[in-house]
């Protein structure tokens, strides 16, 4: 486990249908304990630690390394998708096009982030696992 990087903090919208549904994935995925999730939108969150403002904090996704370092952004999914050994899927993002391609996505989709939700937020909800702690089981499984 990188330690500069893992365990990092994945700061998430909890009022988000489309934001639970990534990180109850991510959680299934999350086997060695690498990522700690913390829903923003909860009454007793702090920003400060963030050096951000809540406001700010929804607006972009953010996420803090094991060392301290706050990143936002794409690069966000692209450490959290390393951390469950998915990295080679957004290797690619990286690359001088595609990193401004993935960028500009990520601005949209953050600028619409709320709208989408309310919109399909309910088809995201029925595919989300529910999830107690770590444990997650996939909608209609039953066990």
């Amino acid at each position: 486990m990188d330690t500069q990087i893992y365990p990092m903090e994945f700061l998430y919208d909890g009022e988000c249908a489309i934001c639970c549904f990534d990180v109850a994935h991510m959680r299934r995925r999350d086997q060695q304990g690498r990522l700690c999730f913390i829903d923003i939108s909860a009454p007793d969150f702090d920003p400060i630690p963030y050096g951000r403002s809540k406001e700010e904090l929804l607006a972009r996704i953010t996420a803090r390394r094991a060392d301290g370092v706050v990143v936002e952004g794409p690069e966000v999914f692209r450490l959290a998708w390393s951390a469950l050994g998915l990295g080679w899927l957004v290797t690619p993002t990286r690359w001088p096009g595609l990193a401004c391609f993935a960028e500009a996505s990520y601005r949209c989709f953050a600028r619409n982030r709320v709208q989408l939700s309310r919109r399909f937020g309910g088809i995201f909800a029925r595919l989300t696992p529910a999830c107690d702690g770590n444990v997650c089981q996939r909608p209609g499984s039953g066990s």
